[in-house]
């Protein structure tokens, strides 16, 4: 619902103002809503393969919780935010390792509450560290700590940055393999999405962390690699603009292609860099 609605029509209120994209918005925020359960404390990603999980929640889901800040600040309701909030602490208590890499799926009893397994849909393994859901942890973390000011959830952006860039299986590029730990390094496709995830959240985190210089040059790093080695040719690939994203290598799906994702996100960073520049001369 957050990449459905917020992205669309978040962009289309924010631009225009416009009282039906504000419509769609608070109501979108209450179908999320109802897909929250109090006793796990998050929100159910999927329906789909019940055989295989009882209640799914992926790291993916941390970026649909700015679609419910906002509709707090849009309604007064405050319920919107405190789903948010209390989902994205379950996440950070459940979906992280020692190393503050995160599994891609958490499972849940939901009736206790209790997590029942940690795995991996689109990664390489349940153990291993899939890059594009890195990327959602940095950014969603650092999102929260912009709507709520709770510096536990900065503190946990800046150790998932830490995590990214110190791997030593990320690329000189600086561009990741789909899959931090995928076998087949350095002959394994890259995640072009995952790369422009991860420089629109590091240009956000840095305009909240001490190491802001740090996390704006690899951010400037990422994206002149992705604007000099990994952009179309203009009028080719159908509109796309980035080459070479990673959907989910082991479904065989999205492998080495474009995805519009990439490019709402490299797009996004780009503005935050110009913005940046603009209005704060940080660089």
């Amino acid at each position: 619902m957050g990449f459905k609605v917020y992205c669309s029509f978040g962009n289309g209120y924010r631009l225009t103002k416009d009282p039906t994209y504000k419509a769609v918005i608070i109501t979108a925020a209450k179908t999320l809503s109802s897909r929250f359960n109090p006793t796990v404390g998050a929100i159910r990603s999927w329906d789909h393969n019940k055989q295989k999980w009882a209640y799914p929640v992926i790291i993916d889901n941390m970026l649909n919780l700015e679609l419910l800040f906002e509709a707090t600040k849009l309604t007064g309701d405050t319920s919107f935010y405190h789903i948010a909030d209390q989902h994205a602490k379950t996440t950070m208590k459940n979906h992280f390792r020692k190393d503050y890499s995160s599994f891609h799926v958490v499972d849940y009893d939901s009736t206790t509450g209790r997590v029942i397994k940690k795995t991996t849909h689109q990664g390489y393994s349940d153990a291993s560290a899939w890059a594009r859901g890195q990327a959602w942890g940095l950014y969603g973390y650092t999102m929260c700590y912009r709507e709520t000011g709770n510096k536990t959830y900065l503190a946990q952006a800046e150790l998932i940055a830490r995590f990214i860039l110190n791997n030593p299986h990320l690329p000189k590029d600086l561009i990741p393999y789909w899959d931090f730990d995928a076998p087949g390094i350095p002959n394994e496709p890259r995640d072009v999405s995952a790369a422009a995830v991860i420089a629109s959240g590091l240009l956000e985190l840095s305009t909240y962390s001490k190491k802001g210089h740090y996390y704006r040059k690899i951010a400037i790093k990422i994206l002149t690699r992705l604007t000099n080695h990994y952009r179309s040719a203009a009028g080719r690939h159908h509109g796309f603009i980035l080459l070479h994203s990673t959907g989910s290598k082991p479904s065989h799906s999205e492998v080495d292609v474009p995805l519009n994702y990439a490019d709402y996100y490299y797009v996004e960073a780009l503005q935050r860099l110009d913005n940046l520049y603009l209005h704060k001369s940080v660089l």
